[in-house]
């Protein structure tokens, strides 16, 4: 599915990347338009898919999960013990449930699926492999890579043209949210 957008729609966009609590009425005065065309444009990119949600962005280290990682997988294509086929998106889809799992893309190169995971420090990004990844059906091998500091993590996306057409595509799982909080951490206060 594509959609023309006009300057006023890629304005609307930039804005609501930018700060998702911003009223109509703020982003009508920041685009010069009236409150009715940012409300029109709004509820169009919404029914289109373009604007898929308004979320809160938490600090994963105020929640006690400040450790990251990307784990690179590799997919087997048959089971060991039938030599049943397995497929590629089955093996992605089934990691994806996991709580602590925030992103699984499938992709090209020696490895098939790039999988990002928080927890609360590393010997649980250890357990999480171990535990739980290692063991599903059809995951041949892993290598997983910690995270040591991020320098940039956003959820916006590259600048766009003033006009463009948007094709609109599937994904495994992407999210912003954060994985369940680690136990024990609902009574600690948490600090500004």
């Amino acid at each position: 599915m594509s959609a023309k957008l006009d300057e006023k729609d890629v304005a609307i966009l930039q804005l609501i990347q930018e700060n998702s609590k911003l009223t109509a009425k703020q982003i009508s005065k920041k685009i010069n338009s009236p409150i009715t065309t940012v409300f029109a444009k709004a509820k169009r990119m919404e029914e289109l898919g373009i604007i898929k949600q308004y979320r809160a962005i938490l600090s994963p280290e105020k929640l006690n999960l400040g450790t990251a990682a990307f784990i690179l997988a590799s997919v087997s294509y048959r089971a060991k013990t039938d030599d049943s086929p397995v497929s590629q998106r089955v093996v992605a889809e089934e990691i994806a449930r996991f709580p602590e799992v925030q992103e699984v893309h499938i992709i090209t190169g020696d490895w098939d699926l790039l999988v990002k995971l928080r927890a609360e420090n590393v010997d649980a990004v250890g357990k999480f492999v171990v535990d739980k990844l290692r063991l599903i059906k059809g995951l041949e091998k892993t290598l997983t890579c910690m995270v040591f500091e991020t320098v940039k993590e956003t959820t916006s996306l590259p600048q766009f043209p003033k006009t463009l057409t948007c094709m609109v595509f599937e994904t495994v799982k992407e999210t912003t949210s954060l994985p369940q909080f680690p136990k024990g951490n609902e009574k600690k206060p948490i600090k500004p």
